[in-house]
């Protein structure tokens, strides 16, 4: 099976490649992951996100924020910003995590998801690795549903 991630996050033709239902997906299985150090402290995980101006970002968000939530996830949405302010903000808030929605210089159609470690750091591809498996195991269910 081909990785998910790539070199820098998840990208792909927005609305073919990623779906609302794929980024919310995404989301709970970055929450499972991200959030486990919060959540091994006893305090509920916190994440900011950020996108840029692409028409998809906007649903994007929408989605990731519902899939953050919906795994017990604090969430700020920043809206739109660039992806050094978003990694910014991050640290700044002493979020768990961040997520930024682009991609970068590749065509208007297209859109990228990706995430920041507590400090506004790029993820290790081990990191990255780990949402993979979290996302390909057993169905993802929002808080309180089991």
């Amino acid at each position: 099976m081909a990785r998910l991630f790539g070199t820098d996050g998840v990208r792909g033709l927005a609305n073919r490649d990623i779906t609302a239902e794929s980024a919310l997906k995404l989301a709970q299985a970055a929450a499972i992951v991200l959030g486990k150090e919060a959540r091994s402290k006893g305090q509920k995980p916190k994440a900011v996100i950020g996108r840029d101006p692409r028409i998809s970002g906007e649903f994007l968000a929408a989605a990731i924020s519902a899939g953050l939530s919906s795994s017990g996830i604090d969430v700020y949405d920043a809206g739109v910003l660039p992806t050094p302010a978003t990694a910014f903000l991050t640290a700044d808030l002493d979020a768990d995590f961040g997520v930024m929605i682009s991609a970068s210089h590749n065509p208007a159609p297209d859109n990228g998801i990706k995430f920041f470690s507590r400090g506004g750091h790029k993820l290790p591809d081990e990191t990255e690795d780990q949402i993979e498996a979290a996302l390909t195991q057993a169905p993802l269910s929002p808080v309180g549903t089991e």
